[in-house]
């Protein structure tokens, strides 16, 4: 049975341990029986994955055949801060966040919780976005703009700002963007580029916000694609987990591993009934032909196997955001068969 939770906010979530340092310090409680999945997701269609998996009871499916029953629970969250600290509170068993949080958490848990990654939600471009017609390159920004994404220095958009900045000002100004970073969920930021008049002047977001923010204000335009910074496509939007429970639910893990890739499979040749499926989902008003145009754009990839996500790494790790330095895939993502292709 599926069931749903309501929102929870960065700050009622990271009430949960005091923040993420306690978190990390704490032991918290015992990980999900095996037969039992709490996952999160956030706001967008790089989601649709789990919004499929959902719809069809895929993971239940999975878990049949593998003999097990398994109560599958959803928590809606906004923002790799909230995310991070439900994982360590022993809230959700599986995360979903930017690669960004993942790096951040793998780095702050070796030893403890060793927090790795279980699978990708596939490739998409997220842009950044500027209502303000003089903003061509992130050099435009000033001290009066405040550029929206899900948390300020932590998340997936957050980090390749970062990245973008310190190829630009060079690595000791890489965090020159973050003062005028604001956190604020995507459906909300997207109304602020596409009304204007607020203080936010760009939103560094993910599909389908991104496009509805070009579409609708004829003023937005595309300052920063996440492509461009990565080096081509690349998996930004990941699932991570404790190797608690990785060890001690394996039936339910890989249960869910099969489910994504079925998943990913359905929307690749199923795009109107994955948009479909998104719609009833979220109960988003986007206009269901610029949905199909995101799930069918040819940058976009659905599959589970993580693609160009070592980079962003290597950089957090050559500015110091974390200690240890990841090499190759297997350093921060756990073994499995499904994702031994990925990169």
């Amino acid at each position: 049975m599926t069931k749903r939770r309501n929102l929870l906010s960065r700050r009622q979530a990271s009430a949960l341990l005091g923040g993420l340092g306690l978190a990390v310090a704490a032991s918290g409680p015992a990980a999900a029986a095996e037969g039992q999945l709490r996952i999160a997701k956030q706001f967008g269609i790089v989601y649709l994955l789990l919004n499929v998996t959902e719809d069809q009871k895929l993971i239940e499916k999975h878990g049949q055949a593998a003999g097990i029953d398994i109560k599958v629970d959803y928590v809606q969250l906004s923002g790799g801060s909230a995310v991070n600290d439900a994982l360590l509170s022993g809230s959700i068993d599986i995360a979903s966040a930017g690669v960004g949080p993942l790096f951040t958490l793998w780095d702050r848990t070796r030893g403890r919780q060793n927090v790795k990654g279980v699978a990708s939600l596939g490739n998409f471009p997220y842009y950044l976005v500027s209502n303000r017609p003089d903003v061509k390159s992130i050099a435009d920004f000033t001290d009066k703009d405040r550029i929206a994404l899900p948390a300020v220095g932590v998340s997936v958009q957050a980090r390749i700002l970062q990245w973008a900045s310190a190829k630009l000002w060079g690595d000791k100004d890489f965090a020159k963007l973050d003062k005028i970073s604001v956190a604020v969920p995507h459906p909300e930021a997207a109304a602020a580029i596409i009304k204007g008049g607020t203080e936010i002047s760009g939103h560094f977001g993910n599909p389908p916000f991104q496009e509805q923010e070009l579409a609708e204000n004829p003023n937005a335009r595309i300052v920063l694609n996440s492509y461009d910074v990565q080096g081509g496509p690349a998996s930004s939007t990941v699932l991570y987990a404790t190797e608690k429970f990785y060890k001690d639910s394996p039936k339910t893990y890989q249960a869910f591993v099969d489910a994504l890739a079925e998943a990913a499979k359905f929307i690749t040749a199923n795009p109107d009934k994955a948009a479909d499926i998104y719609l009833k989902a979220t109960g988003s008003k986007i206009d269901r032909d610029l949905l199909l145009k995101v799930i069918k754009n040819p940058e976009v990839t659905f599959k589970i196997e993580p693609q160009n996500t070592l980079g962003l790494g290597q950089f957090m790790h050559r500015v110091g955001a974390i200690k240890n330095e990841p090499k190759t895939l297997g350093d921060y993502f756990f073994v499995s068969p499904r994702i031994t292709a990925g990169s």
